[in-house]
């Protein structure tokens, strides 16, 4: 980095080196903590940044072992951060690494700004007490504690970057496997336009290209092929009779709910053991599919209009259009963290429901938000009954679109 700490050079006949003597070169930001720092957490941090500072594991690994001969777990107040092992030491500490190795490491190491050598008079490491002070040679800790905010500022920004990926990721699966739908679907009632055989090729390579470890330019080139097919496929298939087709099932669904509306409840009670509550409102992938393992989830069987129709809400706090699942999944990303719901569980929430089942529970929980005491405590216990396979996202849906019917 051409913006590394750097650091003024002491004398080895001086006192040892304090914060007072460390000169920070054109980096006015960084300073110097105000307290102590777990030297283990403080490395993981370091480890979680290190392609921000230039470093490898093995860097790291040297670090490590001369965070050991530290006696302290906490650098910083008033200890000196001076270690003075000897070479032998250092490569024993280290598994028998070579010592022309362990001089490699340590060279990059200074040269990262995250370590810097206090050589005595003879190039030995030691340390000399004169009355009641006391003199160290060897290697100095201090820029790596002086530099401790911006390592944890690298480190977060190592996971936000992680974050979007695993996000946009997750997105662009759900994107493949609504296209995979609309193929079948428009197979269906317009059979033979060589369309759909596109449309089933792009899904099936995108699903093989998920097995890979993508980047985030790549994941969003993938997003935007996806999202023209998409809007190219529901183009040919919301044609006049598709819409009336849609809306007179979902007068003939609702009618069926609303002449049962005493059973349903946003927290539905389900029996163990009861038909209706040992099937999910999902199914599954259509047959055939060449898809990843991470993408054999279940699908709501509920239409996706119909969730939006019963949870008017969302689009006062998401502005984008949701016509396919992915989408939803993107809403309710978004809304999720203004409804105080961790991140753990909705990671929770999607392991055990799937990311469309999930984003339906979480934009029906928004249309209830002021009901709701505890969001993310109530996802979690909706959560484990679909662990246990006794939830089901359809009578949540249907008690909306009923007390929307009955205002």
């Amino acid at each position: 980095m051409n913006d590394i700490m750097e650091y003024t050079p002491i004398s080895p006949f001086m006192r040892p080196i304090s914060h007072a003597h460390l000169r920070v070169v054109e980096r006015p930001e960084v300073s110097v903590p105000g307290k102590p720092i777990n030297k283990w957490e403080l490395l993981r941090e370091l480890s979680k940044a290190q392609a921000a500072f230039g470093v490898t594991e093995r860097d790291l690994t040297v670090m490590q072992g001369l965070l050991s001969f530290f006696p302290d777990d906490a650098l910083g107040g008033n200890a000196e951060m001076v270690v003075f092992p000897s070479n032998k030491a250092i490569c024993e500490r280290l598994n028998g690494m070579p010592c022309s190795t362990m001089r490699r490491h340590i060279a990059r190491l200074v040269d990262a700004g995250l370590l810097m050598r206090r050589d005595s008079p003879n190039g030995k490491r030691y340390v000399r007490k004169h009355g009641e002070e006391r003199v160290a040679f060897g290697f100095d800790l201090s820029p790596l504690y002086c530099r401790s905010e911006e390592v944890a500022r690298a480190a977060e920004a190592v996971r936000e970057a992680e974050d979007r990926v695993r996000r946009l990721r997750e997105v662009v699966s759900l994107m493949r496997r609504d296209l995979a739908a609309l193929a079948e679907f428009g197979e269906e009632i317009q059979p033979g336009l060589g369309l759909w055989d596109q449309f089933r090729d792009k899904a099936v390579l995108t699903a093989r290209a998920l097995r890979r470890k993508l980047t985030l330019e790549e994941l969003s080139a993938y997003r935007t092929d996806l999202e023209a097919l998409l809007d190219r496929a529901r183009n040919v298939i919301d044609g006049p009779e598709t819409e009336e087709m849609n809306t007179n099932g979902a007068k003939t669904e609702r009618h069926h709910h609303n002449s049962n509306k005493e059973s349903i409840d946003l927290e539905p009670a389900l029996e163990k053991g009861g038909a209706s509550a040992a099937a999910p409102d999902v199914e599954t992938d259509a047959p055939g599919a060449d898809v990843e393992e991470a993408d054999t989830r279940r699908v709501p069987k509920i239409p996706l209009h119909l969730v939006i129709a019963g949870c008017p809400s969302l689009k006062t706090f998401y502005q984008g259009d949701i016509r396919h699942w992915h989408q939803l999944f993107d809403a309710a990303c978004h809304v999720r963290p203004a409804m105080g719901i961790s991140a753990s569980a909705w990671e929770e929430a999607q392991r055990f429901m799937g990311p469309e089942q999930a984003s339906i529970v979480v934009v029906a929980m928004l249309e209830r938000f002021a009901d709701i005491r505890s969001p993310g405590g109530y996802l979690r216990a909706l959560t484990s009954k679909a662990a246990a396979g006794e939830f089901s996202c359809g009578p949540m849906v249907m008690a909306l679109m009923s007390r929307r019917d009955a205002a």
